[in-house]
């Protein structure tokens, strides 16, 4: 008689398990990251965690990378600014 304990196969073991908060993201695959506790947010100022917080920051507006607007303000909104920059060329 086997004494040990059932053993799913790898492949199927969490399978059914994990599932993707947003219910418009895919499954995780095997070599997918997943975090079990949710990330502190970047948005505020947090010494105790070493957060500088998001405000007063330079960002792109065309961007929609971590660098953008949309993402880096918060949602708190932004003010746009045109520079003239003359450079020296060859």
């Amino acid at each position: 008689t086997d004494a040990g304990p059932h053993r799913v196969p790898r492949r199927d073991r969490y399978r059914f398990q994990l599932r993707p908060h947003n219910p418009d993201h895919k499954t995780p695959g095997a070599k997918d990251l997943v975090y079990l506790e949710s990330s502190p947010g970047f948005c505020e100022k947090n010494p105790r965690l070493g957060i500088p917080g998001t405000h007063g920051r330079a960002c792109n507006d065309t961007s929609i990378g971590v660098d953008g607007c949309d993402l880096m303000c918060c949602g708190r909104g932004y003010r746009t600014e045109t520079m003239l920059v003359v450079e020296r060329c060859n």
